[in-house]
């Protein structure tokens, strides 16, 4: 190969790549609006990022690829917590992380902080960016969907929490609201006799909570519950 094909080659090359990268680079800035949901964004959600902004979360927290590790990352955090333990979260860290050696400081946010910082968090949660963080796939929450609902005719567990009407505050793959934690979420840092513990007084390990107790459920019962919710664990890892 001559100097000359070799340069042009490099030519051609870098000015391909450079208008493709361009091309690609308005392709995505045309999206903003619908990737984001820009409709959804409204004045408290705003007040919601100064307010976040303000408190310096990102000094322990990343959200969208920015910030410090210390602390898990936000991006998600709506569709994985839910509303209420966000909140919960929020207006008594020294509680809610009362088991963790990673102590979240007692900000003492206002009422309104609280609600804007949770309208953040939700409206960021929706922005579809290519189902990143990867630990909160949407993707690999709803891979085992089938599956799970399938086991309800098989798992007492399961069957209780299809009763109990689980899933009008919490979900599971795919399925269910975002008031309250992901039942998969949960499986992974929770064992079934702490959850069955929860479902008997939810105020005793999580002050706060919105949760109603479970006491008319027995004993065995409220095991069961956890030991399904447990098990989801175990399903996701599988498949990863």
């Amino acid at each position: 190969m001559t100097t000359k094909m070799a340069k042009l080659i490099f030519y051609i090359g870098t000015l391909s790549s450079l208008v493709l990268f361009l091309a690609l680079t308005v392709d995505t800035t045309g999206q903003f609006a619908a990737l984001t949901h820009a409709d959804t964004l409204d004045e408290q959600v705003v007040a919601g990022k100064r307010a976040f902004e303000r408190r310096n979360c990102n000094d322990c927290h990343t959200i969208l690829g920015f910030g410090a590790y210390y602390a898990p990352d936000l991006t998600r955090a709506w569709a994985r917590l839910g509303e209420d333990s966000i909140r919960r979260r929020l207006e008594k860290p020294e509680v809610a992380f009362a088991d963790s050696y990673r102590k979240m400081p007692q900000q003492h946010l206002s009422a309104t902080e609280i609600a804007d910082i949770t309208a953040f968090l939700k409206w960021v949660s929706n922005i579809e960016n290519h189902d990143w963080p990867p630990q909160d796939s949407a993707a690999r929450w709803k891979r085992s969907t089938e599956r799970m609902l399938a086991a309800a005719a098989l798992s007492p567990g399961a069957a209780l929490v299809e009763q109990e009407n689980c899933l009008a505050c919490h979900s599971v793959g795919g399925r269910g609201e975002s008031k309250g934690p992901r039942l998969e979420w949960i499986a992974g840092r929770r064992d079934s006799a702490w959850i069955a513990d929860y479902l008997a007084d939810p105020q005793k390990l999580a002050p706060g909570s919105e949760m109603p107790d479970f006491q008319h459920l027995s004993v065995g019962q409220r095991h069961m519950i956890g030991e399904f919710i447990t098990a989801l664990a175990a399903r996701r890892g599988g498949e990863r």
